[in-house]
């Protein structure tokens, strides 16, 4: 069995940078460290975190510790609002490229536009930003979504950033038939581009693609939609006791991403994996 890994699997800059605060925020405290939501969607990350005493806290009111840290996708303004008037000191672990995404939410809102974020509505990073954008935003998904925006004069549109450069494009050119005057921030991260650029080109060239990251994880969700769109059989898996041997009947090749928030140990485990099933190293 031959395996093909992807160069760019595992840690962003964005997700190390968050776990380097964490554990720096931890070391330093007199007390009690919380994160606002999941510090980054990985659950092994974020268990490794607790038991340094690092925990997600899902109601701000009720913690009364040392520090409560920004997750790496942001956070609502309100959110931080809330903490800053019960005096909690905040550490921000949001990603910098998130944060370039808040600001020009902020930046379009105030010159007028008719914000149109393009990404998933529920997830943490798009919600966060929305909130910047003003209430006449709108967060769009597909080109459909923008069926119940009336024709407007100036629409602004930017992106999560782990959403496919495909699904901007669409969304961009559905809001050309729906405002008079648009401004476009291309706010994909390049690396997510580059990520799924990769995960796809190996794909196409083994016989079973293995995606590893937190089911939570939007950006390793689309990695494996990608890889899929393939036609290789693809498996989205969070750890190495989820493989299965009989996916790999018949497969001399076998391919492994990993979304920007799995960490290197995790891919190292489904190597070791991979290695007791072939009863060879791969």
């Amino acid at each position: 069995m031959e395996i093909i890994i992807a160069g760019h699997a595992g840690f962003c800059f964005g997700v190390k940078r968050a776990i380097s605060t964490a554990y720096e925020t931890v070391d330093k405290a007199g007390g009690e460290v919380g994160t606002i939501g999941p510090l980054i969607h990985n659950p092994q990350v974020v268990s490794r975190l607790e038991s340094v005493g690092v925990r997600p806290i899902e109601n701000i009111r009720d913690f009364h510790g040392e520090a409560l840290i920004i997750r790496s996708h942001g956070v609502s303004q309100s959110m931080v609002k809330t903490a800053e008037d019960a005096g909690i000191r905040l550490v921000d672990a949001t990603c910098p490229f998130v944060k370039k995404a808040q600001e020009y939410a902020r930046r379009l809102k105030e010159e007028g536009y008719t914000v149109v974020i393009v990404g998933d509505k529920n997830h943490p990073e798009v919600q966060g930003i929305l909130s910047y954008a003003g209430e006449s935003a709108l967060v769009a998904a597909i080109p459909q979504d923008l069926d119940v925006l009336n024709k407007v004069r100036k629409i602004g549109i930017i992106a999560q950033t782990t959403t496919t450069f495909e699904k901007f494009e669409q969304v961009v050119k559905q809001c050309l038939h729906q405002a008079n005057e648009i401004k476009i921030y291309n706010t994909i991260c390049d690396e997510t581009h580059v990520r799924q650029q990769e995960a796809q080109g190996i794909a196409r060239r083994v016989d079973v693609m293995l995606v590893a990251g937190g089911r939570n994880s939007g950006n390793t969700t689309r990695l494996a939609e990608l890889c899929r769109l393939t036609g290789t059989r693809t498996f989205h898996i969070e750890t190495r006791d989820e493989i299965d041997p009989a996916w790999f009947h018949g497969a001399g090749k076998v391919g492994i991403t990993a979304g920007a928030s799995t960490p290197e140990w995790i891919i190292e485990e489904m190597i070791e994996r991979l290695n007791q099933i072939s009863g060879e190293s791969v």
